[in-house]
């Protein structure tokens, strides 16, 4: 972790939300690891609008911050950063117990709690996040404001033209399959995600993919009555983007505005919603980053900003 990374998080120390280790007692301070901690930023006097921003599959918290903290102070929300079951640990015991039921209480809770104080609650995520809050405003009553999802994870990647997104995804909702996890370490080196995905978290990721499909054969799928700004790279690798155009078409153009960067600017997944790169446990000065900011983002910012205030 670098200096710089090192000052944020005890910078953002006083954001810490307390109540959600006495929901959770699954979490807790010490439990958790530096940075990852579930967050919530509320202004003095409780905002008008709230948003809840969920990360994604096998990272943390801290991946939403920078978006946080737009949302927070050039639009004046109070904003929810929970932490989902089996992530952000020190010992994460190649998260175990992992479930999707436990995911959407997170997201739920946090949800509730923003509702009692904001008169519109929006929603938004990165991946696996995005797909939780996609999931939330189509079913959710409690969700009032928009929706907001950075590399949402409608399907998986599966190659060139994504040919083997149907396999990869019906491979890993196999429980046998699963059991084939290699079970190397999750902690590593990098500060704010575990060092690879085991099989257990991503087949809870395929369950939410298809539910998530059969919302869109249900009177349950509300999201047409909903404005969503989604957020992607043509260069991703780790979803299935086609997806999320197909979602588009469904939802309707009007309701679903989109920021698309192109292949040839080359950021990768997670990094779409990074404004600062993010580097190894005790980095030293020059060395690489483990994951790059993307360019884009105050471009990325300034749409979003055009999007919500459309909304007003």
């Amino acid at each position: 972790m670098s200096a710089a990374e090192d000052k944020c998080c005890k910078d953002w120390g006083r954001f810490l939300w307390s109540e959600y280790y006495q929901e959770f007692p699954y979490f807790t301070e010490e439990a958790v690891r530096p940075g990852c901690h579930p967050c919530r930023l509320l202004h003095e006097k409780p905002a008008a609008k709230a948003i809840v921003l969920v990360h994604g599959l096998t990272d943390s918290p801290y991946y939403m911050r920078s978006i946080a903290e737009y949302f927070y102070e050039m639009l004046g929300y109070d904003v929810y950063l929970p932490l989902l079951q089996g992530h952000g640990l020190r010992h994460p015991d190649n998260m175990a117990g992992v479930s999707l039921e436990e995911w959407k209480k997170n997201v739920l809770f946090a949800i509730r709690f923003a509702a009692e104080r904001a008169a519109q609650v929006s929603v938004g995520g990165l991946s696996t996040g995005g797909a939780l809050s996609f999931y939330f405003g189509c079913t959710e009553p409690q969700v009032t404001g928009d929706i907001y999802l950075f590399s949402v994870a409608f399907g998986l990647y599966g190659g060139g033209y994504n040919i083997f997104s149907g396999i990869l995804e019906s491979l890993l909702s196999n429980s046998c399959f699963r059991l084939l996890d290699n079970g190397k370490p999750l902690v590593g080196s990098h500060p704010y995600r575990y060092d690879r995905v085991p099989l257990k978290s991503a087949g809870e990721l395929v369950r939410l993919i298809r539910e998530i499909d059969a919302l869109h054969q249900t009177a349950a799928d509300r999201s047409g009555a909903k404005r969503i700004f989604s957020a992607w790279s043509e260069h991703d690798r780790v979803i299935n983007v086609k997806e999320i155009e197909r979602v588009r078409n469904v939802t309707g153009t009007n309701q679903f505005i989109s920021f698309v960067i192109p292949d040839a600017v080359r950021v990768d997944h997670a990094c779409l919603v990074l404004k600062e790169p993010i580097y190894p446990v005790d980095s030293q000065p020059g060395e690489a980053p483990l994951e790059a900011a993307n360019p884009c983002f105050a471009e990325m910012m300034a749409a979003l900003q055009r999007f919500e205030s459309a909304g007003c």
